[in-house]
């Protein structure tokens, strides 16, 4: 077989994945492929996610589906935390899989191609995270918004998650080597940056912490919106807290994950943290940005929940009151000691439960779009509506606004919000933005 020419990367799962789909696709644009019309391609990427069971499981599912009805198939090569945690097992139990590549060692991914359309099966779950990110391409373009992975790993152990046996352990890159890629993203048109890790707040480089990145960044007269995800609350430090007051670049959203309401969970779940210090935190951070929106994370149904417990959650959502949220019924990982647990909760409590959560969240979320109407805000347009003449953008609050405009993808525009959806909103365009 030739060396494949066209290329599709289907990502699952977080923001670092979709980054790093984003690499891969660099990476093999940078060796001469091109991304596939339609579904056609000589080779498939499934960049997995295995947070939960039914993701991995997924991932397996498409595999089986890329036989074509004549019988021929692409190469196909698993990537990110499924293979990552499978290795040569993934291979064992898919004979369809050429490549298995981990979150750490796609940048061999070329590599590894040339080896599979030699009829060489490869794995590498190898783990060097800066090595991968000194032998990948340069940034070149980018949309109006770009992720920037500034960390990586991590040293938590939270008792129910998988990321420190799939990531590996908690490593900051470089600040030299952020800046140089902010400014390749800024160069190719990025007016927002997202930082990313999976514990963003612990990043530090340089006798720099993510407050002074952050207000480094801040000084690109071009960037217009910094954002950050995903946090950890003991890494909310006070410098951080100060830079929402400071920096008017640093978008009003924080991504805040709690996941219990319970301190008795909460220590199960190994999460160094208790109710009353996030509570304190989210004070913290209101006090300093009144208009900010909460986001957060939750696990129902976790090894021993009771219903006092989960009472305890739906406390915490009111004294919060959540922006938005992403819930989730437990699943019990391979290798994480939640699994073996005592006192697993079966699925028809879990399901009431994140059925009854989700409910109070989207309460709090409705409320919180609704009290935006009226609003005169600046929108960052970033992709085309459905209807005619509609372009979608995001708010400073990371809500989606549909308005009707001849802005173009990129451009700022001043929308005044005149009603509120499920999980957007509408608004008419009072003018464009001048850059910040």
């Amino acid at each position: 077989m030739t060396f494949p020419k066209t290329y599709r990367i289907k990502s699952f799962g977080c923001q670092m994945n979709v980054y790093d789909g984003e690499r891969m696709a660099e990476l093999l644009s940078a060796r001469g492929m091109a991304p596939a019309q339609g579904d056609e391609a000589d080779l498939v990427v499934l960049n997995t996610c295995h947070i939960r069971e039914k993701a991995a499981e997924k991932a397996y599912s498409d595999v089986g589906r890329l036989t074509r009805e004549d019988g021929s198939r692409p190469l196909v090569a698993l990537a990110g935390c499924v293979a990552q945690a499978e290795g040569a097992e993934a291979q064992r139990r898919s004979k369809l899989i050429d490549m298995v590549v981990g979150p750490q060692a796609y940048h061999r991914l070329p590599e590894m191609i040339a080896e599979a359309a030699e009829g060489r099966r490869t794995v590498d779950t190898d783990m060097p995270a800066i090595s991968k990110f000194d032998a990948l391409p340069r940034r070149k373009r980018s949309g109006p918004s770009a992720f920037l992975s500034v960390q990586e790993g991590c040293d938590k152990f939270c008792t129910y998650c998988v990321v420190p046996y799939t990531r590996g352990a908690e490593i900051s890159r470089p600040f030299v080597d952020i800046v140089a890629e902010a400014e390749e993203l800024v160069a190719g048109g990025a007016r927002e940056i997202t930082l990313l890790g999976q514990n963003v707040n612990a990043w530090g480089s340089d006798n720099r912490d993510l407050a002074g990145l952050i207000r480094h960044l801040a000084g690109f007269s071009e960037l217009e919106r910094i954002r950050y995800t995903t946090s950890h609350p003991v890494n909310m430090s006070e410098g951080l807290i100060a830079a929402h007051a400071d920096l008017p670049k640093l978008m009003p959203y924080l991504h805040l994950p709690v996941q219990s309401g319970s301190d008795r969970i909460l220590r199960a779940m190994n999460r160094s943290h208790s109710v009353d210090s996030y509570l304190r935190t989210i004070e913290q951070v209101r006090a300093a940005r009144p208009d900010i929106a909460i986001s957060g994370d939750f696990i129902v149904g976790f090894p021993g929940e009771t219903d006092e417990d989960f009472e305890a959650t739906l406390r915490i959502v009111d004294a919060v009151r959540y922006a938005a949220a992403f819930s989730f019924k437990y699943s019990p990982r391979p290798g994480t000691p939640a699994a073996t647990m005592e006192n697993q909760i079966p699925q028809a409590i879990m399901d009431e439960r994140l059925q009854r959560l989700q409910a109070r969240l989207a309460e709090h979320s409705t409320a919180f779009n609704q009290a935006c109407v009226g609003r005169t805000v600046p929108v960052l347009i970033d992709r085309v509506g459905r209807r005619p003449g509609q372009m979608i953008g995001k708010s400073p609050w990371l809500q989606s606004v549909f308005v009707t405009t001849d802005a173009k993808i990129g451009e700022m525009v001043e929308v005044r919000l005149t009603h509120a959806l499920p999980n957007s909103l509408g608004g008419e365009l009072v003018a464009m933005a001048e850059a910040a």
